[in-house]
């Protein structure tokens, strides 16, 4: 049975995961997967910040647009 294009990326990708770790100790694999990571805030967080910084700025324009 033929691959669907979804199967193929994934196939791929999979490939080049498992290219990269040849040829490499267990520990060099862990420091790497260790060294990446997460951002401290979720990403949630950071468009209800900014909705709240700069919502705030386009609100006061738009009502100073159309108020006067």
């Amino acid at each position: 049975q033929a691959q669907t294009p979804q199967q193929r990326r994934a196939n791929l990708k999979f490939a080049k995961e498992q290219e990269a770790r040849r040829g490499k100790s267990e520990d060099q694999i862990k420091k790497k997967a260790e060294k990446a990571q997460k951002s401290p805030i979720s990403p949630i967080w950071l468009g209800i910040l900014g909705f709240i910084v700069f919502g705030g700025l386009v609100f006061e324009v738009l009502s100073r647009f159309f108020l006067n």
